[in-house]
């Protein structure tokens, strides 16, 4: 068995089932940078401290490293300052470890002890192109990314968008794996379903004044500039003033922009109803309120599995054609709609589309379409890459050696 490390910057609630999936079929150590407390999710861009709701380090080993960064961080590069990984990562006899990118140092500092020890690197990143970059800093990264992208020895590529990027920077097939981006499929199709039959749904259209044939769109995710809540909103406006009073929006989610976003709904008559944040137990029910979501961010949001989310839940989906997970999930007329960035007109076009069209045959089809986006594909992925970096023979001696050591 495959004796395997994982740096990750914090515990992650999209990552956990991964590990806990992995942990079955390999021999696996999970080392996180930086202890997010309450606080530091408020600050980054959550709106309010908190706690998640979901069990984040159960079913899998994990070790905490000592971040001796000046200012504690995931949100800046020198916020994740962890030297002693090259000790711990000697010390575990690791077969190989997976670093989850190169936009933190104590990522770098991994792959460099990694290289120093002979550790094989895997890297499961979602970098894509639609980031918006001047064409001087494209330039400019271009040569030192190629050299350092081709030294990894493998790379989890999360989707279509992330593998293009991969392969604009010269990355060979033979060393690119599918590990998808995903959600607990069965946590929030479980839980949406309990909502509908026991009632809460039913409770929360209520609470926000939708009738029994309101059409309710949903926004769900960080008040944060790059995911363009102030479009939804006006998209709102616009559907409900010209098209159709049943219209309703309902955000959930809090953040730095919540008070202007507040204001705006209230100027612009926007049929808008803000939840605030809610925990992952408690948002399966706001999704099965809901009628669609609303994805409307702009390239910087590397992938949105938020429409994982709503997918699994079984709503139609509309997202904007410049987030990561569009060319994986969104297939325009069938499972949802996708729209240009920033092109207010024509999401409330998709969202009048989407009120006319049979919304239960589209949220089947996203329960179907997102089947593929799994813990099982993931973890396939993970060791069908170990497998090719890995001198297989090597790694059954070592595990066998550590078997008898431990006699």
């Amino acid at each position: 068995m495959p004796r395997l490390a994982i740096v990750a910057s914090h515990p992650i609630q999209y990552q956990a089932p991964w590990f806990r999936e992995l942990a079955k079929v390999v021999d696996l150590e999970v080392f996180f940078c930086h202890r997010q407390d309450a606080a530091g999710q408020a600050a980054a861009g959550f709106g309010v401290p908190f706690e998640w709701d979901v069990p984040l380090l159960d079913g899998y080993a994990s070790h905490w490293l000592r971040n001796v960064a000046r200012r504690p961080s995931t949100e800046r590069f020198s916020g994740c300052d962890t030297p002693e990984i090259d000790e711990r990562l000697g010390a575990g006899r690791f077969d190989a470890c997976i670093v989850s990118g190169w936009y933190l140092k104590s990522y770098i500092q991994a792959t460099r002890a990694c290289w120093r020890r002979g550790i094989k690197v895997l890297v499961r990143g979602d970098s894509h192109l639609n980031v918006p970059r001047s064409r001087v800093k494209s330039a400019a990264k271009y040569l030192p990314y190629r050299w350092f992208l081709n030294r990894i020895d493998a790379h989890l590529f999360v989707g279509a968008a992330n593998r293009a990027y991969l392969r604009a920077y010269g990355v060979p097939d033979g060393k690119l794996f599918f590990v998808p981006h995903f959600v607990d499929n069965a946590f929030f199709a479980s839980r949406a379903d309990r909502a509908r039959t026991a009632g809460e749904a039913s409770r929360i259209r209520h609470e926000f004044g939708i009738p029994s044939d309101g059409v309710a769109f949903l926004f769900a995710g960080r008040l944060v500039e790059m995911k363009h809540p102030d479009h939804f909103i006006r998209a709102c406006a616009l559907v409900g003033h010209v098209a159709d009073s049943r219209v309703h929006g309902i955000v959930v989610g809090d953040g730095p922009l919540r008070p202007e976003l507040e204001s705006l709904a209230a100027a612009s008559g926007a049929p808008v109803s803000f939840a605030g944040f809610k925990n992952q137990t408690a948002v399966p029910a706001y999704y099965a309120a809901a009628d669609a979501m609303v994805l409307p961010s702009d390239g910087r949001e590397t992938w949105g599995l938020v429409v994982n989310e709503g997918m699994a839940c079984g709503l139609p989906v509309i997202v904007s054609g410049a987030a990561g997970c569009v060319g994986d999930l969104v297939e325009h007329g069938v499972n949802g709609f996708v729209f240009p960035k920033g092109d207010i007109d024509r999401l409330a076009e998709c969202m009048r589309a989407t009120m006319a069209a049979d919304r239960r045959r589209m949220g089947n089809a996203a329960r179907a379409r997102v089947k593929g986006y799994a813990a099982p594909r993931a973890v396939a992925g993970t060791v069908e890459a170990l497998a090719a970096v890995l001198d297989v023979r090597r790694v059954r001696a070592s595990s066998r050696g550590r078997e008898v050591s431990a006699r």
